[in-house]
Parts: structure tokens; C-alpha cells; sequence
């Protein structure tokens, strides 16, 4: 029969079973075939899996190769599988389930490149919270769908399956997908695939829309007046608002002013030395604003952290808490801590700072990463042209009226 959806949907197990002497009980192959491509079958299992199988002949040897379970794999993906394979026994003579067999043995599981990926290179390489993330992505994403593959046989239909299958999250779809690219070009560099052969290359990535959410002059004053009645009632502790000024007067991340050390301070510069941030060390300039922020943080003999947290020599390990209690004080909706920077930038921009300013101020080692504020910086020169073009108007005008006189 020609296998379709309606088809595979609605396909029970119709296999027979039998009792062995010893009470085992076992279940005979029950398999629908597909007349469009010879050799592919839809096995069904008594349980209700259905999984895609192709059965081929390679020398004198029949062979059946499991090509995945439906719904994981399509139809269409698994026809296009069966064919690949196909292809490589007839003209290139190749075995593909013997390569598939070998390629495991010899530990070349996605699985088991996901490890050597993980100890290898990112736990090397990689920031502590960027190896969170890797291994957050691998567990739910990547491993329960591609994990089971060889190595070898991951091809562009089993990327673009995972890539779509996460379209409702193309931000996390685009991350998952730049992931398994590196695994896979590393996977070249360790002799596991060909050379120039990463399935991900032809994947396009999704379209993300990127929010940018700056806070007006009256947000500003909402989460100032939010901020100091928290401090009167003693509603929060004084380090996490401390961790709040500083972050809407430095512009910083969340992580380099929690993890502010005070041997990062100085206060006779006004600056902070932070020996590693997103984008390396970094000098963070302070404002005479921020500097007494700092100086009336209370410290605690033998906690080297600026921001403290709750239990001995800590620092606060997230501002959730504090940030969705001051944001609903102060009446702010959609606002992120990460917004704070945002704001920051948004302000310098429109006091007519440069872009490259702003980039510096921010630690920002790529220009694009500033040119999000572009159109901010342009609201000043707009303004300058205005009056400009106000003054040259009224002269303008005052000639004609004198001109005007004279006739």
C-alpha cells in the first residue's frame, strides 16, 4: 500500500502472539510497506509504537535499519532517509547499518558527542552560565530527539525537524540550533564526520523580534519613589536595593553587580575594575550618583562581596523577588531588570552622546551590539535641526517684512 498519514494514523498492530514452554510470550513483526519507495515499512508494535524501518540487501546479507519513530520522523523525512541509504548501497556500496552499528561502538552517539562537547570544550571554554545553558538546551531539546543517532547518519532533515519543531520559541529554537552547529562542526574536527559536511549550514534560522523597552522620565520617578519607601519601612534588604541604584546608574548586567567583589572598587578613581564580565575585563565609570551608592553599602567584616546575600560570605544570587515586588509598587509593567540597561543607554543617547560613547560606557566590544540605539541618538540632531531651522526661518521672515517696507 502507499503509506500516508491517514494511513499511519490509524494503523493497529495486527501481528499474532504466541506462549513460549517456559510462559514467555512473544509477538510476531507486524509491518505496513510502502509502494513508493521499495523497502521502507512502517513497523507497528503491539503497544502502539510505530516506527520507520527500511529493509535492504547489502552483498548477501538482508538488513533491517530502524530510520526513527513516527512522529519524530515524518513520512516525507523518512522517505527521504530510505533513499539516502538506498542510494549509498547501490552506487556507492556502502552498508549503511553496519557504518550505523560500527559508528556506536566505537562511541559516536549524538549522546555521546553531547558529552565529549560538554567536557571538552564548553566546560573549558565556556562561562559557567553558558555551560548551564548548553546543558539545559542538550537535556531538553537536543538529546530526546537527535541523542539516539549516530554521529555520522544526523543529517539535514533531522536538523531542520528539531529547528522547526521549536518554532513557537525561535529565540530558543535559533540557540539550539547554533549549538548543535558547533557540536557538529566540532565532530569534523575530531575525524567523527567529513569534512564540510555540517547538516546545519542550509537551516535558516528564525526571525526574532527584539524587544527593546526603555523606561520614561515618570518610570524613572515611580521606581525612584518605590525604591525609597522600600528603604523606609525597611520592606527590602538594603543590599538588594543597593543592587538596583547600581544597575540603573551603571548601566551594568545583573551578574557583574551581584558578583561585585570590593576589591573591584575604586572609590578614588570612581571606577570598577571587573576582571570578567559577558565580554571580558571590563572598567565600569561611575557617576557621583553611584559612587555613594557604594560608599553607604554596610559591609560585613570578611565578606568580600559588595552586594551581600543572606547566608555567610554570599553575595544575592537574584533580584526576582525584590524586582516584581518594587515593579508592582511603583505601577511598571513589561519591565526586566535587564531593561535597567536598556534605559541607561537610552538616556546617554538622548543627551547627544555618540554611539561609540555609549558602546564604551555599556563594554560593548562589537559596534552592532550599540546600533541598536541608533535611532535614539538621532532625537537630539533632529532637535538641533529644528531650532536651527526655527532661527533661519524667523530671519528669513523678518527680511521679507523688511523687504517689504522699502517697496
Amino acid at each position: 500500500m502507499r503509506l500516508n498519514k491517514t494511513v499511519i494514523e490509524n494503523a493497529t498492530y495486527q501481528g499474532t502472539s504466541s506462549t513460549s514452554k517456559d510462559g514467555r510470550k512473544s509477538w510476531s513483526r507486524y509491518v505496513l510497506w510502502d509502494d513508493e519507495v521499495r523497502g521502507l515499512g512502517l513497523r507497528v508494535f503491539p503497544t502502539g509504537k510505530k516506527s520507520f524501518v527500511l529493509f535492504y540487501r547489502a552483498g548477501s546479507r538482508q538488513r533491517q535499519m530502524t530510520l526513527g519513530p513516527y512522529g519524530v520522523l515524518t513520512l516525507h523525512k523518512a522517505r527521504a532517509k530510505a533513499r539516502q541509504a538506498l542510494a549509498a548501497v547501490a552506487i556507492e556500496g556502502r552498508d549503511p547499518l553496519a557504518e550505523r552499528k560500527a559508528a556506536v561502538a566505537k562511541g559516536r552517539t549524538m549522546a555521546q558527542l553531547a558529552e565529549r562537547y560538554m567536557t571538552e570544550h564548553a566546560e573549558v571554554k565556556k562561562k559557567p552560565a553558558s555551560v548551564k545553558t548548553d546543558r539545559q538546551m542538550l537535556r531538553d531539546y537536543v538529546l530526546p530527539k537527535l541523542g539516539h543517532l549516530a554521529v555520522a547518519d544526523v543529517g539535514r532533515q533531522d536538523v531542520t525537524a528539531l529547528h522547526h519543531g521549536l518554532r513557537g520559541k525561535p529565540y530558543v529554537a535559533n540557540r539550539v540550533l547554533a549549538l548543535v552547529s558547533k557540536m557538529l562542526n566540532l565532530a569534523e574536527k575530531w575525524d567523527l564526520r567529513p569534512d564540510g559536511s555540517n547538516p546545519c549550514r542550509h537551516v535558516e534560522k528564525f526571525k526574532e523580534q527584539q524587544r527593546e523597552r526603555y523606561m520614561s522620565s515618570e518610570e524613572r520617578s515611580a521606581l525612584t519613589q518605590a525604591l525609597e519607601e522600600a528603604e523606609r519601612v525597611g520592606a527590602e534588604s538594603v543590599h538588594a536595593l543597593a543592587a538596583i541604584r547600581l544597575l540603573i546608574l551603571t548601566g551594568c548586567r545583573l551578574r557583574e553587580i551581584l558578583h561585585l567583589r570590593w576589591e573591584h572598587v575604586d572609590f578614588e578613581n570612581g571606577r570598577l575594575y571587573l576582571p570578567d564580565s559577558k565580554t571580558g575585563a571590563k572598567t565600569v565609570f561611575l557617576a557621583t550618583a553611584a559612587q555613594e551608592v557604594l560608599s553607604s553599602i554596610p559591609r560585613t567584616r570578611g565578606n568580600p562581596w559588595v552586594i551581600e546575600g543572606r547566608k555567610p560570605n554570599s553575595h544575592l544570587s537574584d533580584l526576582k523577588g525584590p524586582w516584581s515586588r518594587l515593579c508592582k509598587k511603583a505601577e511598571l509593567r513589561d519591565l526586566r531588570i535587564h531593561d535597567l540597561r536598556h534605559s541607561f543607554a537610552a538616556v546617554g543617547a538622548g543627551l547627544g552622546l555618540s554611539l561609540p560613547m555609549i558602546g564604551k560606557l555599556l563594554g560593548h566590544t562589537q559596534p552592532r551590539t550599540t546600533a541598536r540605539y541608533a535611532h535614539l541618538a538621532a532625537d537630539p540632531m533632529h532637535e538641533a535641526a529644528e531650532k536651527i531651522g526655527e532661527q533661519l526661518a524667523g530671519e528669513i521672515a523678518q527680511d521679507d517684512s523688511f523687504r517689504g517696507s522699502l517697496s
